[in-house]
C-alpha cells in the first residue's frame, strides 16, 4: 500500500476514534473507562489487517507484534497513547499509535531481524488518578503496589479499574518486558507547542524531554460572611492563593526555559458571598535542567509557606510526580536525522516539554522520539490539528526508519 493511502488511513482512522468518549459533545477519554474498550477493539482490528498479533495486556495496553523469522533476540517497539485530557483534541497520542500501525502495514510480508511491537499504551495523561503513565510503567515493571492503591475521584483504585474492566490483576507483572528485551523505542507525536510551525517545518527531532514535578497545594484558611467579615481579620484562602499563583508565573518569566504553571483550582465552599475557607491548586514546573527545576520548586514551596504564614493560613503540600529529565539516545537520533536527510528534510531539534511515554521507556531501552507540526501550537484542546502532508511525511520517515531498525532484509 502506498503512502498517500495509508496517510489518508491514518487520518480517517484519527476522525472515527475522536468520536469515541465518555463525555458527550467533547473528547474525553481516561484510563479505563468504557470508551476504552471501543478503542481497543478498532485498534485489535487494524493492527491484525497489518499482519501483527494482537493482545491485551493486564493494564489494557493493545499490543501487536511483527515476529522475527530469524528469530534474533529483542524487539523494537514503536507505541504511544491513546487516553485524553479532558476536552481533547483528536491527534495527541493517537496519531503516534496509528502511524505505527501504518508503519508496520507498509513493511508487511518483509523479514525482519528483530520483533516489533506497536504499542497502544492506555494511560499516559494522569487525568483518571492524577498520576501518568500507567501504560508504560506497566510494561517496564514500575507499577507499584503504591500506585495501584492509588484512588480515583469516585473512590476506586487502580487496582479496582483493572478488576471492573475485566483484566487480571494477577498477571500486572507479567505485562513487563523481561530485562534486556527491548532494543530500542520509537515514539512519534504532535509537537503540542509552536516552534516547528515558527520555522515551517514539518517535523522536528527530539534530544531530551523536560523533567517535571507535579504536585497539590492546600491553603487552609477560615470561611466567612463577605459582607460582615472585616477585611483586616480575615483568612481568605483564595486571596492567599491568588497571590502565590502570580508567583508561579513570575518565576516561570524569570527564569529561562522554567515552565511554571497552576492549572487546577478548587474553592471550598465556593460561593459569591462567602470568604473561601479552602483552596486546592495544582503546581506543574518544567526544565531541561534538573538541578533548575528542583531550585525553582523548593522557592515556590517555601514561598506557599511564607505566603500562608503571613495571612494566617495554613498551607500543606501534597508531591505528586517527580520525573527527571530525559536525554534521548544519541546513536538512535543520529541514524534518525541521517533518514530525515535522506528524505530532504534538514534534522530540526526540539527539546520536548511535555511528558511522553518515552520517558518511562528509556528506563529500559535507548528512546528516540520524532515531533510533527502543531498548526498553530494548539494541543489540549479541540481545535488541535495536524497537516496531511506533514503526517505523509513523517510516515515515510517512520517506514525507512523502522526498517534500519529491525534489520528489515
Amino acid at each position: 500500500m502506498d503512502l498517500d493511502t495509508l496517510t489518508d488511513e491514518v487520518l480517517a482512522q484519527c476522525d472515527l476514534l475522536g468520536g469515541i468518549s465518555e463525555e458527550p459533545g467533547r473528547l474525553t477519554r481516561t484510563f479505563l473507562r468504557p470508551p476504552a474498550k471501543v478503542v481497543q477493539n478498532h485498534l485489535a482490528e487494524w493492527m491484525t489487517a497489518a499482519g501483527l498479533h494482537v493482545r491485551i495486556d493486564s493494564v489494557g495496553n493493545v499490543i501487536g507484534r511483527a515476529e522475527s523469522p530469524i528469530s534474533r533476540p529483542g524487539v523494537f517497539v514503536v507505541g504511544s497513547h491513546v487516553d485524553t485530557v479532558p476536552d481533547a483534541g483528536k491527534y495527541d497520542g493517537i496519531l503516534g499509535v496509528l502511524l505505527g500501525i501504518a508503519t508496520a502495514k507498509a513493511l508487511r510480508g518483509r523479514r525482519f531481524t528483530h520483533a516489533l511491537d506497536v504499542v497502544a499504551f492506555s494511560e499516559e495523561e494522569g487525568v483518571r488518578f492524577r498520576t501518568p503513565y500507567i501504560g508504560s510503567r506497566a510494561v517496564c515493571g514500575t507499577l507499584s503496589a503504591e500506585l495501584l492503591a492509588r484512588r480515583d475521584a469516585d473512590g476506586l483504585t487502580v487496582s479496582d479499574a483493572i478488576r471492573a474492566f475485566g483484566l487480571g490483576l494477577d498477571s500486572v507483572q507479567a505485562a513487563a518486558y523481561p530485562p534486556g528485551t527491548v532494543v530500542g523505542y520509537f515514539e512519534a507525536h504532535i509537537e503540542q507547542g509552536p516552534v516547528l510551525e515558527a520555522r515551517g517545518l514539518s517535523l522536528g527531532v527530539v534530544p531530551a524531554i523536560m523533567g517535571q514535578t507535579r504536585a497539590w497545594v492546600r491553603f487552609v484558611g477560615q470561611a466567612g460572611h463577605a459582607g460582615t467579615q472585616p477585611m483586616d481579620i480575615r483568612k481568605d484562602a483564595l486571596a492567599a492563593a491568588a497571590e502565590f499563583i502570580t508567583t508561579v508565573e513570575r518565576m516561570g518569566q524569570s527564569t529561562a526555559g522554567l515552565r511554571a504553571t497552576v492549572g487546577s483550582l478548587t474553592v471550598s465552599p465556593n460561593a459569591t458571598n462567602v470568604v473561601a475557607g479552602e483552596v486546592r491548586l495544582s503546581l506543574d514546573v518544567r526544565h531541561a535542567g534538573d538541578t533548575v527545576r528542583r531550585q525553582a520548586v523548593e522557592q515556590l514551596f517555601a514561598k506557599a509557606h511564607a505566603i500562608g504564614s503571613g495571612r494566617g493560613i495554613r498551607v500543606e503540600i501534597e508531591p505528586g510526580l517527580e520525573q527527571s529529565a530525559v536525554a534521548c539516545d544519541s546513536v538512535l537520533l543520529s541514524r534518525l536525522a541521517d533518514v530525515l536527510r535522506s528524505e530532504g528534510h534538514s534534522p530540526e531539534w526540539v527539546v520536548s516539554g511535555a511528558g511522553h511515554d518515552a520517558v518511562i521507556m528509556a528506563d529500559i531501552a535507548p528512546v528516540a522520539m520524532l515531533f510533527l507540526r502543531s498548526p498553530g501550537g494548539i494541543s489540549h484542546h479541540p481545535d488541535e490539528s495536524v497537516r496531511r502532508e506533514d503526517v505523509r511525511v513523517a510516515l515515510g520517515v517512520m517506514v525507512r526508519f523502522v526498517a534500519n531498525e529491525v534489520g528489515v532484509a
